[in-house]
């Protein structure tokens, strides 16, 4: 898709287009100058009309960008650019937020031609979870659904910043279903099968830890992981982190196992949950752990075998006596 804008171009009468610095199937992203504000710079994220959609429909959509944008503007996390403004104009939506400097984790991954050091990307991942779970406290949840190395970038100061919200998601608060601020789809060697669907699927927090944990396979591998269809076909698809990257400590390899589970259900239920596993604060929780009731009469039956025996025993006998 083409930009809809040339640079120069000024919008609302405050911001002037100066490049453009992204592309996507639903829209362009640009680097502006506030005109209001000299000196400061911004993004713009442009999110086009669907053509597919009815015109009541996309009335709808544009109300509804309207609206949830109102909850990105009012996040406000050190690790997170601040959304300032939003707008539509001409039928086409926008979200304006602070512009980040520096290089992509996929930039310098590709400039290091090979995988990057466990503490380095630790020191990262310390940066990267704050700000997820940032966003999955609020209230309705925030889900992000495009992370990628290429979507959170190392400033000139040291700061990880998790940016381009142009996927993002909040949670409806009757519902663990997912409604739209911006429409689009994550990066399929990041994305989980459940959200393949699209806005029909059924996609909440451990859609974000999935994603995560691709992230950091490929920063300590130098390997894309192959995306989740890939995997559903051949579940060997995915070779062992350690046996790309035999420095890598165990637990890290089994906390980003645990983050790329297939299954939601098999996934850390929350992203602090995936840090203590993946910091060694914990460990990575096993099938002998899940506390079920099916579960835990299992194991009393097996931990009181002998007694049961008898019991059993006991109980056979009763019943020969009375036939008897």
């Amino acid at each position: 898709m083409l930009p809809s804008h040339k640079v120069d171009t000024i919008l609302r009468e405050r911001y002037r287009l100066t490049n453009i610095v992204g592309q996507g199937g639903m829209g362009s992203v640009y680097r502006a100058e506030d005109l209001r504000l000299p000196g400061r710079l911004c993004a713009i994220k442009e999110v086009q009309p669907d053509p597919s959609l009815s015109a009541e429909m996309q009335a709808q959509a544009q109300r509804q960008f309207l609206q949830e944008a109102s909850i990105l503007a009012q996040l406000d996390h050190p690790n997170l650019p601040k959304v300032s403004d939003f707008f539509s104009e001409n039928g086409r939506d926008y979200l304006v937020m602070d512009f980040v400097p520096g290089q992509d984790l996929k930039q310098i991954l590709d400039a290091e031609d090979g995988p990057l050091s466990e503490e380095l990307v630790l020191s990262w991942a310390a940066q990267i979870m704050d700000a997820l779970s940032y966003l999955h406290r609020q209230d309705p949840v925030v889900l992000h659904r495009d992370i990628k190395p290429s979507n959170i970038k190392l400033t000139p100061d040291n700061r990880i910043k998790l940016v381009d919200f142009g996927l993002v998601k909040v949670m409806a608060r009757d519902d663990a279903r997912t409604i739209t601020v911006v429409q689009g789809r994550g990066t399929a060697l990041y994305t989980p099968l459940e959200q393949y669907g699209g806005d029909s699927g059924h996609t909440d927090l451990r859609t974000d830890i999935y994603a995560l944990g691709a992230t950091f396979y490929h920063l300590l591998t130098n390997f894309p992981p192959p995306d989740a269809k890939a995997r559903f076909l051949n579940p060997r698809a995915l070779r062992p982190l350690r046996k790309i990257n035999p420095a890598i400590h165990r637990h890290v390899a089994e906390a980003i196992d645990w983050a790329v589970e297939m299954h939601p259900d098999k996934r850390p239920s929350s992203v602090q949950a995936f840090r203590q596993v993946l910091m060694g604060l914990a460990r990575r929780p096993s099938d002998e752990d899940d506390e079920s009731p099916e579960r835990e009469f299992v194991q009393a039956l097996r931990a009181n075998r002998a007694i049961a025996l008898i019991s059993l025993g006991l109980f056979i006998i009763a019943v020969l006596l009375t036939i008897l």
